[in-house]
């Protein structure tokens, strides 16, 4: 039997929510969970009611994005878990590539080249996610910012519940610190060179409005681990 895969959609006033859930409902894969987090919502939640017979809907206080992936992810029961935030999509291959990906190499964590889409679905780049020459060019990266998109992320729910979840006290950055631990606990990240999520970039996203906050938080992350991460990157080859 093919394991199970849940997708965790954390959802917060998103008027976009509904496009994501139809991407994860219509993957060619067929042993899937979908939970939605509702992280306190005041708005659009009608834009889920036409899917809530086909996927776990489940609310909670406003606590921010990692607090909803937290959520989620301890409510998850497949094998692999992938997060599909509410304003981006999935390719209808998604899930079954990347699966059979890290079934055939035992990877833990892997993550997919992605497409950018604007409000209207219109693809604006193709293939946006940065390549990298080595494994030791792409932690490196890790000093200077976060080179992982989280919607193109898959995990083993062994490795998450190993690592310790998201980080709540980081509103924007959860994701970047979780990625740092994995790598200084010296789990490879493997990397499918191929456009698997359409990562939607428009003007209400957090990334838009909070910029500046995002910046700060970015340095607090990079602070913490940097002595930690040198030592790693100078034991690396290359």
């Amino acid at each position: 039997m093919l394991p199970k895969v849940s997708i965790i959609i954390p959802f917060y006033n998103d008027p976009y929510v509904d496009q994501a859930i139809v991407s994860a409902l219509y993957q060619t894969y067929p042993n899937v969970e979908i939970i939605v987090v509702d992280d306190g919502s005041t708005r659009h939640q009608d834009k889920i009611a036409p899917y809530r017979s086909r996927v776990y809907y489940v609310g909670k206080a406003n606590g921010g994005t990692g607090s909803a992936l937290n959520y989620g992810f301890n409510l998850a029961s497949g094998k692999y878990i992938a997060w599909l935030s509410s304003d981006d999509r999935f390719l209808t291959d998604k899930i079954a590539k990347q699966v059979a990906y890290m079934e055939q190499t035992g990877a833990r964590i892997s993550h997919t080249d992605f497409h950018v889409i604007n409000e209207h679905n219109a693809i604006t780049q193709y293939g946006a996610g940065v390549k990298y020459p080595s494994a030791k060019a792409f932690i490196s990266a890790f000093r200077h910012g976060c080179p992982v998109n989280g919607c193109t992320i898959m995990m083993t729910r062994e490795l998450y519940k190993g690592i310790g979840g998201f980080n709540e006290g980081l509103p924007y950055t959860h994701d970047y610190d979780l990625w740092i631990r994995v790598l200084l606990s010296r789990v490879d990240f493997h990397y499918i060179n191929e456009p698997l999520t359409l990562y939607r970039r428009h003007s209400q996203m957090g990334t838009v409005q909070h910029f500046d906050t995002i910046l700060n938080e970015v340095s607090r992350v990079n602070h913490t681990y940097a002595t930690l991460m040198d030592s790693l990157i100078a034991q690396l080859p290359g």
